[in-house]
């Protein structure tokens, strides 16, 4: 078994009886309700995207929209790690996805959906860094413009790759500025289509791939976990895995000091916090998106936090021991599993890797730490 019981935050009380639920039929006005949910609108107000489903359908047709131009990511396992977690881990590398990430899917299934007039007119991301790379690279690659909102901490290397991707960077203050309205202003002021980080439903299709692949390799799974902030890889996960096998049991992970999704399913509505101090750059979202959170809310069997420190001794363990190179964000997951913080029960465990783009000053900790080898 892979560790002690948490306290189980229960989402939504019918979940084991209906877990087809976790395709998501939700209103986006009535958070939890089932209706048709509003066009979401990439820029302008004028509706250019008229899907309102996050289904496994979906997630099929961003695979086979993808394919070839992503990486179908290698499924590792490692002897050492398992007993340390107490159960089987499966880890889905996508540390060695093209821009080093699993951002790569869903940019690439959103923006080969764009029309030619869309791309003609130019594209826009806001992001942390990993985003960012994506967008720039597969803009690049359907050859259209790239507009890259970054914040000014941004670490460097994910700067200097969206820039040599070809992207135009503009940046703003997270402590400061709203990133979400920043984006909009630039967006409406020249005509660009928003492609965002994760509060759109071929976003998460596209990032819904990637559990779809570690389920075709190991069926057996019985949990599996991702890191979440937005929350648009674990609704795109979540849902393909519950799709495929309804009995198995989702856990969302963050840090202790990001915890807006635990806090927004323990409250039972978007909860928005403080700019959250944590090492994992990629997960400092400040609530939940609106698509993606009542998404989260069916799947997630429990949102599990953990701490900077437990985030960078798991870093130490894969880099030394499983030479695999893993940023903060994209360590979480796994962070959790290796220090037994999913329940009971949970023998046969998936777990995304979702990036290896690690900041040199960051790694410098990681190798100067006391145990790195």
């Amino acid at each position: 078994m892979c560790g002690k019981a948490l306290p189980f935050r229960q989402a939504v009380k019918d979940s084991e009886a209906a877990p087809q639920r976790s395709i998501a039929r939700h209103s986006l006005k009535k958070d939890m309700g089932h209706g048709k949910a509003e066009p979401f609108h990439t820029s302008g107000g004028k509706a250019t995207n008229q899907i309102t489903m996050l289904t496994i359908d979906l997630i099929k047709q961003a695979a086979a929209r993808i394919a070839g131009r992503v990486h179908r990511t290698p499924v590792v396992t490692s002897r050492s790690f398992n007993e340390v977690a107490g159960c089987e881990v499966f880890f889905k590398c996508e540390n060695l996805q093209r821009a080093g990430a699993f951002k790569a899917r869903g940019a690439t299934n959103k923006i080969l959906s764009l029309t030619d007039d869309e791309k003609k007119r130019g594209i826009i991301a806001v992001s942390s860094g990993n985003h960012a790379q994506a967008v720039a690279l597969a803009s690049r690659e359907a050859g259209a413009r790239a507009v890259i909102c970054l914040p000014e901490d941004a670490p460097k290397m994910k700067v200097a790759a969206t820039r040599g991707y070809g992207a135009d960077i503009r940046f703003f203050d997270r402590h400061k500025d709203d990133r979400d309205g920043f984006g909009r202003e630039i967006a409406e002021r020249e005509n660009l289509v928003m492609v965002p980080a994760y509060d759109d439903y071929l976003i998460m299709a596209g990032q819904g791939t990637c559990g779809l692949e570690l389920l075709e390799e190991v069926p057996d799974l019985d949990s599996m976990l991702a890191p979440c902030s937005g929350g648009g890889l674990f609704a795109g996960v979540s849902t393909a895995a519950k799709s495929m096998k309804p009995s198995i049991k989702c856990f969302a992970v963050e840090p202790e000091t990001a915890s807006d999704t635990q806090q927004s399913v323990a409250k039972g509505e978007r909860v928005k916090i403080s700019p959250p101090p944590t090492i994992a750059d990629g997960l400092r979202v400040q609530t939940p998106g609106a698509l993606t959170f009542p998404i989260t809310r069916a799947n997630a069997d429990d949102v599990l936090t953990v701490s900077d420190d437990e985030i960078l001794a798991t870093m130490r363990f894969m880099l030394f021991r499983m030479k695999l190179l893993i940023e903060p964000s994209g360590a979480a997951a796994a962070a959790a599993v290796f220090h037994r913080k999913v329940p009971n029960g949970s023998r046969k465990v998936g777990v995304v890797l979702s990036g290896g783009n690690v900041d040199p000053e960051v790694l410098t900790r990681v190798l100067q730490e006391e145990g790195g080898n």
